[in-house]
């Protein structure tokens, strides 16, 4: 997985898997997601929104499905 860069309130890090489209999401406050199926366009989308945590929230969180982490 490789790390993208982010610079949000509430995501510490995002890590994306270019090979099979899982996005591992690292929060500030200790949680962590991990979704599959996302396409690297919305991965780095999500990277250079003007709020990273609005896009999760909007764009990630709702359209795919997520894995027990």
């Amino acid at each position: 997985m490789e790390e993208l860069s982010v610079k949000s309130k509430i995501i510490k890090s995002v890590y994306f898997g270019q090979e099979d489209g899982r996005l591992r999401i690292c929060f500030k406050n200790g949680e962590e997601r991990l979704f599959e199926g996302v396409p690297s366009s919305e991965a780095h989308a999500m990277t250079v929104a003007p709020s990273p945590g609005h896009y999760y929230l909007d764009r990630i969180r709702t359209r795919f499905r997520r894995l027990a982490a």
